[in-house]
């Protein structure tokens, strides 16, 4: 397994890490996965053989029995672990158990930290921006946090470009601890993170942690043009939830694929994952599996590199039109503007 720095930082991370989703099986996630502990830690074995050492949850995950079903399945190999967990959405009804504010952050760390069943976090990312909250009171809050020993990097999810750098400044005014990873959907069905977060990251230093890098389960090879789409799927309960994109858009990428699939001798689905490990910035790929065989089949991404050529016309297949002010930095001022990839 590859190993990469997470952004400017000086932790290193495997080149994918699994997404813990799937595990508890609890509320609306039930249709990512019902995972139990025995279940997980058989495919934290396989993950550990493979060199995947990262694994990433979030408290809202169903209901918290996400966080408490992976760390059942990580006792007694902590120190083999990193762990990624995530925070700010509701969980609670009350009226302070919903964003980013001090009361929220510190409540909301205390019960990760006993869920997982650890005394401390690898990366803790917020999972939105609370725009109701001074950025101050969040990074002083982290800052707090980091010094405690609770969490040792921190990042965001979801931010846009404008988030990211007023919280940036605000770090580096104070001196506050400075994200270091955007976990960020990125596909080759959905490229927006190319437009402003790419860039973003390359000049302020953060590295990718891509969620959802199959699209939402679009890019599994189970879904071609001309042929009825799967009865099992998370994608018909959950698609609210997920990246929109059209079925014309998805069919023209997924041709493409097929095309290299010919070549290669690889799935749709390492295709994808593997043209998204040669982009800029990109620290990690969150795989999910609802079982052993695709957990052993996205852990076949790795160990190989698709061509240029391979390359391009999965760019060709996959670009679309984009909103400005971007179409105009490209088309009227691309010398001072190059894209970043």
């Amino acid at each position: 397994m590859e190993y990469r720095r997470l952004g400017r930082s000086g932790l290193m991370v495997p080149a994918l890490s699994l997404g813990t989703g799937t595990f508890g099986g609890v509320g609306r996630l039930a249709a990512w996965g019902t995972t139990d502990a025995t279940e997980a830690r058989r495919l934290l074995d396989i993950c550990l053989e493979a060199g995947v050492s990262m694994f990433d949850t979030a408290n809202v995950y169903s209901l918290g029995e996400s966080e408490r079903v992976l760390g059942q399945a990580i006792k007694g190999r902590r120190d083999k672990v990193l762990i990624s967990t995530k925070a700010t959405f509701r969980f609670g009804d009350g009226p302070n158990d919903i964003g980013s504010s001090r009361q929220n952050l510190l409540a909301a760390i205390d019960g990760s930290l006993s869920r997982l069943g650890t005394d401390y976090i690898d990366l803790f990312q917020l999972h939105g921006f609370d725009a109701f909250t001074p950025p101050e009171e969040v990074l002083s809050t982290l800052d707090v946090l980091v010094r405690a020993g609770k969490i040792r990097y921190v990042g965001v999810s979801n931010f846009s470009g404008w988030h990211l750098m007023k919280s940036l400044g605000v770090a580096d005014t104070h001196g506050f601890p400075r994200y270091v990873a955007n976990q960020t959907y990125y596909s080759l069905i959905g490229r927006d993170y190319e437009w402003e977060l790419m860039p973003l990251g390359l000049d302020q230093g953060l590295g990718a942690v891509v969620w959802s890098p199959l699209g939402w389960g679009r890019l599994t090879g189970k879904i071609r043009r001309g042929q009825p789409k799967p009865e099992v799927s998370r994608l018909p309960k959950t698609a609210e939830f997920g990246p929109p994109v059209s079925d014309e858009h998805v069919y023209r990428v997924v041709d493409a694929i097929d095309e290299i699939a010919k070549e290669t001798g690889k799935s749709v689905s390492q295709i994808a994952l593997n043209w998204l490990l040669q982009r800029p910035t990109v620290s990690t790929l969150i795989i999910g599996a609802r079982n052993e065989t695709q957990l052993r089949e996205n852990l076949g991404a790795v160990g190989w590199s698709l061509t240029k050529d391979q390359v391009a016309k999965l760019d060709a297949a996959s670009t679309v039109t984009l909103p400005y002010p971007y179409w105009h930095q490209r088309v009227t001022f691309s010398d001072r503007n190059p894209p970043a990839v």
